[in-house]
């Protein structure tokens, strides 16, 4: 069931260059139902399952295994960690918010110096990410030293929770959503043969999808994410990028590339066809593996499919269950119309 896959995806740890859990779930689900299975030198996992027609067009699907992280880069003479974001983290976002740290998922929190300690100045402004420090209950460097290296990431820690009329909370959602999807796919008979590219790295600068893309050299490819929402109070609507609950968002353009119009076009009509609610991006912002997709060789005509995602990138995100439901309805649809292609 996709939300199962979906809350057990977000409950692993998957720092960008450290998507190890992500990747042996994944494989493991993957197996029974897949031609061929293998790990490139970047770490992509890419699954290849035979359908009922080998298909006019090499078809890919990607969806990134990484999250947003810290990376420790420093541990202080009192014990405590310095660190650096790893992917886009808003700075006020990190105030006292648990996170488990290295492979031994040591449990910290993000520290500050208390706010009755902070001048009216300071209170004006954003505190600067060096203020900013993990505390594990170390009592100096030594003992912290001891269980924590310079290089060792940490990740949220946060509960899973449906709340509210048919939404999950978690962290991770971006875009452990795509990978679920892709997920439910592969247990399913395909109507043509696919390649599943289950890519690391996006995070930092969709680094994993240009190897996958490389060596797959796909023709069509359907990318599935989480997008930024932006629905939220006194945001003006000019700036209102998609809305959990509308629907799976799929954009003609983005920061990083302008999708192939036919495919827009295709995923467009067989939402209206299926009776499937959709939206598109009413403000054009951030990026996905499709940026990197598109570029890669000769170039590959792109599609995407994106769940409205609230507070992206923070450790409650929120999503639409019924939207996620429908992306792997639509992508099911547009599986079938691309295996019809000639």
């Amino acid at each position: 069931m996709l939300t199962e896959t979906l809350k057990e995806l977000c409950a692993l740890s998957g720092v960008s260059s450290h998507e190890d859990e992500v990747r042996a779930y994944v494989r493991s689900v993957a197996a029974p139902y897949a031609d061929t299975i293998r790990v490139d030198s970047m770490g992509n996992l890419i699954v290849e399952k035979k359908g009922r027609i080998p298909g006019v067009k090499k078809l890919m699907l990607a969806a990134h295994m990484d999250e947003v992280g810290l990376m420790i880069h420093t541990i202080t003479e009192e014990g405590y960690l310095k660190f650096s974001p790893v992917g886009g983290i808003d700075r006020r976002v990190l105030i006292g918010k648990a996170v488990l740290v290295g492979e031994r998922k040591l449990p910290g929190i993000i520290g500050l110096k208390a706010y009755h300690l902070t001048g009216a100045e300071e209170e004006k402004s954003v505190p600067k990410l060096k203020d900013f420090y993990i505390d594990i209950g170390a009592k100096d460097r030594e003992e912290a030293a001891s269980l924590v290296s310079p290089g060792d990431v940490a990740v949220f820690d946060t509960d899973i929770l449906e709340f509210g009329n048919g939404f999950l909370k978690a962290k991770a959602i971006d875009d452990r959503v795509g990978c679920a999807v892709m997920v439910e796919l592969l247990k399913e008979p395909l109507p043509m043969d696919c390649t599943f590219a289950f890519t690391v790295q996006e995070e930092v600068g969709t680094r994993g999808a240009f190897g996958a893309t490389f060596s797959v050299t796909p023709d069509i490819a359907l990318v599935l994410e989480g997008t930024t929402a932006a629905d939220l109070p006194d945001m003006p609507d000019r700036k209102k990028v998609c809305a959990p609950g509308k629907g799976p968002v799929v954009p003609y353009m983005d920061g990083g590339t302008v999708y192939d119009r036919g495919l827009f076009e295709l995923l467009r009509s067989l939402a209206e066809q299926s009776r499937i609610p959709w939206q598109t991006k009413e403000f054009l912002s951030g990026g996905t593996d499709a940026s990197a997709i598109q570029r890669t060789k000769e170039g590959v005509r792109v599609a995407g499919i994106s769940a409205a995602v609230r507070y992206l990138h923070t450790p409650s995100s929120v999503a639409s269950l019924a939207d996620c439901q429908n992306i792997l309805v639509l992508a099911r649809r547009f599986l079938q119309a691309v295996a019809a292609m000639e």
